[in-house]
């Protein structure tokens, strides 16, 4: 016996070479294994197809979110560069004296200064940027800034109790953070 027909203590031949020794007298043990083959290979590329399906409708659902993110959050720059404009309209708006409303020759102007805030409020609905309440909520980081704390024994510490400036939301991501003050316990 040479060293190929036998296994690693020379004692009885391999598995291998029994079973080729035998499919060369029964091609029907050759049909066997060939079959089994192909089953194999057949197995291994339904997994490969499966596979790629999963991998093509993850890609395909990713890029449908950015593409809606993108859609949805596009104007985020320029909604803040406008929030200062929303900030100064109505900054403007709210020290226009009572007499000066009242003033027939003031009255047109004060009445076009209104309008023009309640169509940015308007343009700031359809595009989904909402003003983030404040007055009375508990301090929250993700959507207010505080700037300072008021000694208080009227309302919880924490609680805000002054804003200085509106924060806004646009869908749901912060579009600038409220500035606000706090309430701290008094001191006894």
């Amino acid at each position: 016996m040479t060293d190929e027909t036998k296994n690693g203590a020379g004692e009885a031949p391999l598995d291998t070479d029994l079973r080729e020794e035998t499919a060369a007298e029964a091609p029907e043990l050759a049909e066997h294994d060939r079959l089994a083959e192909l089953e194999a290979k057949l197995a291994e590329a339904d997994a490969a197809l499966l596979y790629s399906k999963a991998e093509t409708q993850n890609v395909r659902r990713r890029a449908e979110k950015e593409a809606q993110d993108a859609r949805a959050y596009a104007a985020t720059g320029f909604a803040r560069d406008i929030l200062s404009v929303a900030d100064n309209l109505s900054r403007a708006l709210s020290v226009i004296p009572q007499e000066l409303r009242d003033d027939d020759k003031m009255k047109g102007l004060v009445t076009g200064l209104e309008a023009t805030g309640r169509e940015i409020e308007s343009v700031f609905a359809r595009h989904n940027i909402k003003k983030i309440e404040t007055a009375g909520e508990t301090l929250n980081p993700n959507w207010h800034q505080a700037m300072f704390e008021v000694p208080t024994k009227d309302v919880a510490p924490g609680t805000v109790v002054q804003e200085i400036q509106a924060g806004y939301m646009i869908g749901d991501r912060l579009l600038r953070p409220a500035l606000v003050g706090v309430a701290k316990a008094a001191d006894a």
